[in-house]
């Protein structure tokens, strides 16, 4: 049941990370939180690992047809860099509280966001 659960959560989170070029982290860090047990920070820290593979099997799509805009690519990948190293350092100083809090406001904002 457990490999069946994991699978869907896979998926699901495949299909978001497709559709929508990445937000599988808004899918997979509730579904491994709530659906799989897994505490709050290694949540965040594995779907990092499950999120890459994902982003580059979409972004090879994307490229291949065209849509990327590689200038502005490489501008903004150099600053996710500085703030994804920064993040993953301060990952492990933040209570598994607070970080669930800001999660769920930064999803809360990006679903209002998407409504308007």
């Amino acid at each position: 049941m457990r490999a069946l659960k994991i699978t869907a959560i896979g998926f699901v989170t495949g299909l978001f990370n497709g559709l929508f070029g990445s937000g599988g982290g808004m899918i997979v860090v509730p579904a491994m939180s709530m659906i799989l047990g897994i505490e709050e920070h290694d949540a965040h820290a594995t779907a990092l690992s499950i999120i890459l593979p994902l982003t580059i099997v979409s972004i090879f799509i994307y490229a291949k047809s065209g849509i990327v805009d590689w200038q502005l690519t490489w501008k903004v990948a150099l600053g996710g860099v500085s703030g994804g190293y920064i993040g993953a350092r301060l990952l492990h100083v933040v209570p598994a509280d607070t970080l669930r809090k800001i999660f769920a406001v930064f999803m809360i904002i990006a679903a209002v966001r998407m409504i308007f």
